[in-house]
């Protein structure tokens, strides 16, 4: 795990005093996957190139610094993790409907001396009340379908932030059902980039939602229309 990392750190521009607290983070999700269901990817090497590697690309592709993030549906706690631990100017919240999961991060985070980081335990939809156009970003990987996607991400940033989505190489047409859905929320697609993971030939995407104007109060609606009747 420690020598992917070493591996594919410098192309991403990232130094390799990171690769203790990222390879420490995978340990814990590795350790509690014995016991609950956070990834099918037990491999070291896989879980540093397919786990870590690609979380680590959103930074850079994105230019990720500074500002508040919140990860939704954030599962394992990628990328959420992995941009916190390299980019500490970052605030980055964790966001699940899972409890157990939830748990799992918090206790992780805190073992890990995580001060950037914040973990709830709410649905998306509901967590917009609370936190509405709260975000600079809004990121979310292998979640649900962009038009679905949008209607969770785009309530909870900020107008001029942006919702990073983590997608793969043939979700183009994903991308244009979902222009409707992002115009309709106050958001325009701004840009799609292709990358390579490091240390691998696999191939993902990242779509950048541009928020350009308020997203109306309707929105978003309950998770059961949502899915039923997508924007």
């Amino acid at each position: 795990m420690r020598q992917t990392l070493e591996q594919g750190l410098p192309e991403l521009g990232m130094g390799i005093g990171l690769i203790p607290r990222l390879a420490g983070f995978a340990e814990l999700v590795l350790e509690r996957n014995q016991v609950m269901n956070l990834t099918a990817i037990t491999e070291p090497k896989d879980v540093a190139a397919l786990h870590l590697l690609d979380s680590l690309e959103l930074a850079a592709l994105a230019g990720l610094e500074a500002g508040r993030l919140v990860d939704v549906g954030c599962g394992a706690g990628f990328p959420g993790v992995p941009t916190a631990i390299a980019r500490p100017g970052l605030q980055v919240t964790l966001l699940d409907s899972l409890g157990k999961r939830v748990d799992f991060l918090r206790e992780a985070c805190g073992k890990l001396g995580l001060k950037n980081v914040e973990c709830i335990h709410q649905r998306a939809e509901e967590f917009a009340g609370a936190r509405r156009e709260a975000f600079d970003f809004a990121v979310s990987r292998a979640v649900a379908a962009l038009p679905v996607l949008c209607e969770l991400c785009l309530p909870l940033v900020r107008v001029g932030g942006k919702m990073l989505a983590m997608k793969s190489a043939n979700s183009d047409e994903e991308i244009q059902e979902a222009g409707h859905a992002a115009e309709v929320l106050g958001g325009r697609v701004e840009w799609v980039k292709d990358y390579t993971i490091p240390t691998t030939d696999v191939v993902h995407r990242v779509v950048c939602v541009e928020k350009v104007k308020a997203t109306p109060g309707k929105y978003p609606r309950r998770f059961a229309l949502i899915k039923k009747q997508p924007l």
